[in-house]
């Protein structure tokens, strides 16, 4: 016959005190005299007692769970975000449900909507609409962003993508370079900051930018719009691209073709994701900061469900990264 699971009753009962000091002991609620902490405590270890986390949310309405909304999961730097958020989490005893919304818009409501309903909190990344943001604030979970709206008033995560364009087309033009090209993906919130962050520095010595976009964020994608910029009349001196996967992707296809990097053309990008310094060449890139946006929002968050007013956006400073990408033009 199979031996009944021990419940809090039992505890109660082995210790000598009452259900309610158990558990909000276990809960963390109260602290109590050490020889009571202490004798609950080796109740519950010689008991093998386990606290019914299905129970306590319903008595509590807290389910110790926060949803983390992610664009893609096979991207490393959002991968980064959602380790920096879970290590947070477990120092402070909370757990993550993540979901995956694979670049797809019209599934982002639907997906965000459903992982409402089983968590305490949320922390998104999103190319949502405002309007389907505010429909989003509307389920009355505290929300953390990564990113900024440009209208809704929600705590927002962010990293200084206007300065690390500039700082990367800086970086560009003390090189020598003359012609420098931008390949970005229009519909993200960040394209517009970094590139503006580019043309504000490219400006200032009398440069223009061209501009190229893609219909994803994905390596294949800056594969495949390469041969449109590199055999054309004439091609840039250096390319920026919106993020690492774009500029790897375009750098594989610019090699099949016979041109050299950067003997040929330059080329940097943005997250400064793990694999940006193992490929052939190493990737100058952007350092965003991934897995820090992701502890300062999970950190963010938790203060929200304290009760603390955490209105103001928190700001990243990016670090420029210069590796064998990116040349001095002769």
């Amino acid at each position: 016959m199979k031996r009944q699971a021990p419940t809090v009753y039992d505890v109660a009962k082995e210790a000598g005190v009452s259900i309610a000091t158990v558990s909000k002991f276990l809960n963390g609620v109260q602290r109590f005299s050490p020889a009571v902490e202490l004798t609950i405590s080796k109740v519950v270890a010689r008991l093998g007692y386990r606290s019914n986390e299905l129970a306590r949310s319903m008595v509590t309405g807290e389910t110790r769970t926060i949803g983390v909304a992610i664009l893609d999961i096979d991207n490393p730097h959002f991968t980064a975000v959602v380790k920096g958020a879970n290590r947070v989490a477990l120092e402070k005893g909370y757990t993550l449900l993540l979901v995956d919304t694979e670049e797809n818009q019209g599934r982002e409501l639907q997906l965000l909507d459903a992982l409402s309903r089983r968590v305490d909190g949320l922390i998104i990344s999103s190319r949502m609409p405002e309007s389907d943001i505010r429909k989003v604030i509307d389920c009355g979970k505290p929300i953390v962003l990564l990113g900024k709206p440009d209208s809704v008033p929600i705590p927002c995560v962010l990293s200084d993508g206007r300065r690390g364009g500039f700082m990367l087309a800086e970086h560009l033009v003390n090189q020598g370079h003359k012609s420098i090209a931008y390949l970005g993906f229009p519909q993200s919130r960040w394209n517009l900051d970094r590139m503006n962050g580019i043309q504000e520095c490219l400006q200032g010595h009398g440069l223009s930018l061209q501009c190229h976009g893609v219909r994803a964020p994905f390596a294949s994608e800056g594969e495949r719009i390469c041969s449109a910029i590199m055999l054309g009349a004439s091609h840039p001196d250096a390319l920026i691209c919106y993020n690492d996967l774009l500029a790897m992707g375009f750098m594989k296809e610019a090699q099949s073709l016979g041109f050299g990097i950067p003997a040929d053309i330059s080329v940097a990008g943005f997250d400064n994701i793990p694999y940006a310094g193992y490929v052939s060449p190493s990737l100058t890139s952007v350092d965003l900061h991934s897995e820090g946006m992701g502890e300062m929002a999970m950190n963010k968050l938790l203060a929200l469900l304290t009760g603390k007013a955490m209105d103001n956006d928190q700001v990243l400073a990016p670090h420029l990264v210069v590796r064998a990408s990116t040349r001095t033009r002769r």
